[in-house]
């Protein structure tokens, strides 16, 4: 490639990630407002339609430590491809008329896509350098909430005039779109050093995640023994899966990174916030559809649930240009505390106000700020904290934490909802709504007090500098 030639696609790259980005944020953002059309559609139980969400988000999970430690290598370019292609597949199949099983299908490889963001931050960082490089990483780091007010109001508009099936469809203009910039201006980068993949170590995560989550879906009313036997089988599982891969030379994920300080609190905070962040969508977007004969219910159209996560991203993108700004008279922490108590808030109002639609658009909008500025400032900290050479492997595996605590948080609240459903009713309680709510506000109080530990202890103790830092390659 010339120089020139070269000059050009450094030019194009950065527009060309972010609609990348924006795949796999649709990917994510596809599920949620579309369950309950799924219900009526195919005629399926509120908890099964409840897996046209979690499956897309479980198979990210598996995914993303795969692609990102393929994307370590010379192959990034037609990783990103293959992946692109796949999400083209499942966009098809799940607009296809081919039943339930079908539209699962379709959606697991569009959960595919949901591993994109790691690669393309690995791309940025790679073409990127300086204080422009950092905004670009931070603004790929909240495309996926900017995805959200783009993909749900376009699923909703399109699911209620043309049906479920086109809705699902969106992914194939899409991955279209993506495929033709990808094809023209992605860089080959056969320069990189080629990496060993760990296919049993992902194998072992994969199973381990998918038994977790079935097991969140099983806890309703009375344990069932089964239940909990495959719930312990999860966590050996786990601890199996983080046993091999620290005695791997080269593992699927490097959990040595995680010896460092503040890589460790970047993975668990995206992990609680993201369980939160799920917590509060997939119940609201529920709520607000209730018909207006149940006591509490807002009867809104799937458009109009759609039009409700819009200032959800809007707010998420501010919070993408504040940050740089906050960091520069705060520290990194008080900057992740000050985001998540602006999640806290948002959950603590959903609680006790939204008895009225413009009361929970407040609130939405609210959550979108303080995630999106928590997913702005944690790339920072991995970054700063690896070297180079292993970093998009660190932000893949904090994008897995990420898509786990989506899981989480969606399983996590038709579970909850379940649990107040009265027998023989199809919808749940008001209560349920205000237990889910109550969910989120602890786990949010949590994750403040862990950052706020972390906060003092380095304010008592110097991290030990990157250089003194010892990690397997």
């Amino acid at each position: 490639m010339s120089k020139t030639a070269k000059t050009q696609t450094i030019k194009g790259l950065a527009p060309g990630l972010v609609l990348i980005g924006l795949v796999s944020a649709a990917m994510s953002s596809l599920g949620a407002p579309l369950v309950p059309t799924v219900v009526k559609g195919l005629h399926v139980h509120l908890g099964v339609a409840q897996w046209t969400l979690t499956i897309s988000l479980l198979v990210g999970a598996v995914i993303t430590p795969v692609l990102a430690r393929l994307g370590d290598g010379p192959h990034r370019r037609r990783v990103i491809l293959v992946t692109l292609w796949a999400v083209l597949a499942g966009s098809v199949l799940a607009t296809l008329p081919l039943g339930f099983i079908g539209l699962m299908v379709g959606r697991a490889l569009q959960g595919v896509g949901l591993g994109l963001s790691a690669l393309i931050v690995g791309v940025a960082k790679d073409h990127f350098t300086g204080n422009k490089g950092r905004r670009i990483v931070a603004l790929l780091s909240v495309t996926s909430l900017a995805g959200v007010g783009f993909g749900y109001p376009i699923a909703g508009a399109i699911a209620q005039f043309a049906g479920l099936r086109a809705a699902y469809g969106i992914g194939i203009v899409m991955a279209a779109a993506a495929l033709v910039f990808a094809y023209r201006t992605l860089p080959h980068e056969r320069h990189r050093v080629a990496r060993k993949l760990d296919t049993t170590g992902a194998g072992l995560l994969g199973l381990a995640l998918a038994l977790l989550l079935y097991t969140l879906t099983q806890v309703v009313g009375r344990i069932q023994p089964d239940v909990v036997v495959i719930g312990i089988v999860a966590i050996s599982l786990f601890i199996g899966w983080i046993w091999y891969e620290r005695s791997q030379s080269e593992p699927l994920v490097q959990l040595n990174t995680l010896r460092h300080p503040a890589v460790f609190l970047a993975d668990g905070v995206v992990l609680l916030a993201s369980i939160g962040m799920y917590l509060l969508i997939a119940t609201a977007v529920r709520y607000v559809q209730t018909p207006t004969t149940v006591v509490y219910g807002l009867g809104t159209s799937v458009l109009t649930t759609g039009f409700m996560l819009t200032p959800f991203s809007i707010f998420g993108f501010v919070a993408s240009r504040v940050v740089p700004i906050l960091r520069r008279t705060m520290h990194d922490k008080q900057v992740l505390a000050l985001s998540t108590v602006v999640v806290l808030i948002s959950l603590v109002g959903f609680a006790a106000f939204r008895s009225q639609l413009w009361e929970v658009f407040v609130w939405i909008a609210l959550a979108g700020l303080g995630i999106g500025a928590v997913y702005a400032a944690i790339p920072a900290l991995i970054i700063d904290a690896v070297p180079a050479h292993i970093t998009t492997s660190a932000l893949g595996f904090n994008q897995v934490l990420r898509m786990v605590g989506y899981s989480i948080g969606s399983a996590l609240s038709a579970l909850i909802l379940e649990a107040y459903t009265p027998s023989g009713n199809m919808l749940p309680l008001g209560q349920g709504y205000t237990a889910v709510a109550i969910v989120g506000i602890i786990t949010s109080i949590a994750t403040v007090c862990i950052i706020l530990v972390f906060h003092i202890r380095q304010l008592r103790h110097k991290l030990v500098p990157v250089e003194e830092l010892q990690i397997i390659d």
